[in-house]
């Protein structure tokens, strides 16, 4: 079974999203800074994960550009940034499958959402990024960034 995807493809999917993550994330925090000061709180208290969501993001980016131009760093910072978004949306979604374990409410209904969420969210998101991974290790896709 052959997984790759075309290297047009996966360079501007990734820029793309990327793009749009960031201008997503840079408008909620100037949202939250607008919006009153127990937002603005919150906001100063999750400054640091922001930052890094904000420079994962930036290197999804700079992977995604670095691909579309062919540049050999593209393809290493790409499978880095994919490497570092399955470990993020695992243990997000671990984290928050736990959470509502833990509010142990007798109603079984909570868990449609839960499970949803793992099948439109996490599962995508891990499958392009593996085929991407694997894409990007390909022999072609080597001789095609040497040359």
């Amino acid at each position: 079974m052959d997984l790759s995807l075309p290297l047009p493809f996966i360079g501007w999917f990734f820029t793309i999203a990327s793009v749009l993550a960031l201008g997503l994330g840079a408008a909620l925090v100037m949202s939250l800074h607008k919006a009153g000061e127990l937002e603005r709180r919150v906001l100063s208290k999750t400054v640091w994960n922001d930052f890094a969501l904000f420079g994962i993001w930036i290197l999804g980016l700079a992977g995604g550009i670095g691909v579309v131009a062919l540049k050999p760093w593209g393809r290493h910072i790409l499978e880095f940034f994919c490497w570092t978004l399955i470990v993020l949306v695992a243990l997000s979604a671990a984290t928050r499958l736990y959470a509502f374990k833990r509010q142990r409410t007798p109603e079984p209904v909570g868990w449609l959402p839960a499970a949803a969420g793992l099948f439109v969210v996490v599962i995508p998101i891990v499958a392009i990024c593996a085929a991407t991974i694997v894409t990007l290790r390909s022999e072609a896709v080597r001789q095609a960034f040497s040359g």
